[in-house]
């Protein structure tokens, strides 16, 4: 495992959401989706020289960072977009509300899947549609949605669905097969749909690949809005760098009227930082992501050795959905924070059989977590 990954970073004392929200209780924060890994060397070193600079004054799009994100997706994924269908966000949550506001009109229906990533619930809310959830069911040992849940959920107020992957909270990672299927239900019904793929550079499973929704052919991508961003896989969330990426000129006009006046611009060092991590950080990506493999694995077997608490395997993120329910808590958030580790709620995902732990820290972290969580269960589970 690299030393690099390996050495604690004390984040207390930065502001920090996910270090200060349980002040100074030992509680391991292991909720919110940020990683305790510092960021990769060329983004320190390119933003010590942005700042060396000493002026910050508004920025506009550097035309590089159009031009590596155009060529990381011929690269990754053979698919071909012009540097007109990049528009940059100052987050991806901004690109979701978007989203939900360009389709449609007040009054109209979002599919969301459920359990889910929060603001899939919020944003259409805070857009003034209606919110229908869909189940996600397991199948082959990881979480999709359920088609035929899906078309007979339909109705003729829906406009759009919001859609994620890699999956949030789940992990999955979706096939080629399953994608393709998808999208003959949005293509045959009429609707547009919101992939958020924040989280595609993080696949864990090996053999496995991501498949942007907008890539399986020509009808989706008209329909599709795809979100995408280097925060989670460079640990740079503060930075604020998102883009969405919308080929069809007029969905991708409708999206730009609804932003102008509200979503500002990327700051000057968000697109800095992004641009080092898409031209010189993928090596230390791949460095991350076999320490997290390593992390991930762990995880799973310990986790399945302890009574009460299931995991299915993860494909992608750095995020796990424990199933909690064999342990009959009444309340697991608090139970787990007693014992000094803090989990993200599943009830906030739609599912309050699970929590969502974050093991995208060292392994002395994730160790001692597994220890806390075990030494508390085995002390209230009957013998």
């Amino acid at each position: 495992m690299s030393k690099e990954f390996d050495r604690p970073v004390n984040r207390k004392g930065t502001a920090s959401q996910k270090w200060e929200k349980y002040g100074d209780s030992d509680i391991l924060p292991m909720w919110v989706a940020d990683t305790d890994f510092m960021s990769p060397p060329c983004v320190i070193e390119a933003l010590k020289e942005r700042i060396d600079h000493g002026v910050f004054g508004y920025t506009n799009v550097p035309s590089e960072l159009n031009e590596l994100v155009i060529e990381r997706m011929k690269r990754l994924y053979s698919w071909e977009i012009e540097a007109d269908a990049i528009e940059w966000l100052p987050g991806l949550v901004c690109g979701l509300n978007l989203a939900c506001r360009t389709v449609g009109q007040s009054g109209d229906t979002v599919i969301s899947p459920k359990p889910i990533y929060p603001p899939f619930i919020s944003s259409p809310r805070l857009s003034e549609r209606e919110v229908c959830s869909v189940p996600l069911k397991e199948t082959n040992q990881h979480f999709i949605i359920d088609f035929e849940a899906l078309e007979n959920s339909l109705s003729d107020t829906t406009r759009l669905l919001l859609f994620c992957n890699p999956q949030n909270p789940g992990g999955a990672v979706y096939t080629r097969e399953e994608l393709e299927t998808l999208a003959a239900i949005i293509i045959k019904h009429d609707l547009y749909i919101c992939s958020d793929e924040i989280h595609c550079d993080l696949i864990l499973e090996q053999g496995l690949e991501h498949i942007p929704m907008a890539s399986i052919n020509d009808e989706i991508a008209k329909r599709t809005i795809t979100l995408m961003a280097p925060s989670k896989t460079y640990n740079i969330a503060g930075l604020g760098c998102s883009f969405a990426i919308i080929t069809d000129p007029k969905l991708r006009q409708q999206f730009i009227n609804v932003r102008k006046g509200i979503v500002p611009d990327v700051n000057l060092l968000g697109y800095t930082a992004a641009i080092s991590a898409y031209k010189d950080g993928d090596e230390w990506n791949k460095q991350q992501l076999n320490y997290l493999r390593e992390n991930r694995d762990y995880l799973q077997y310990e986790i399945n050795q302890i009574p009460g608490l299931k995991l299915l395997p993860v494909e992608a993120t750095y995020l796990a959905w424990i199933d909690v329910s064999g342990a009959k808590l009444s309340n697991p958030t608090h139970f787990f924070e007693q014992a000094g580790v803090g989990m993200s709620p599943g009830r906030d995902f739609g599912d309050a059989n699970y929590m969502r732990l974050n093991f995208g820290c060292p392994r002395s972290t994730l160790e001692q977590a597994i220890h806390r969580i075990k030494t508390a269960l085995l002390n209230e589970l009957p013998a």
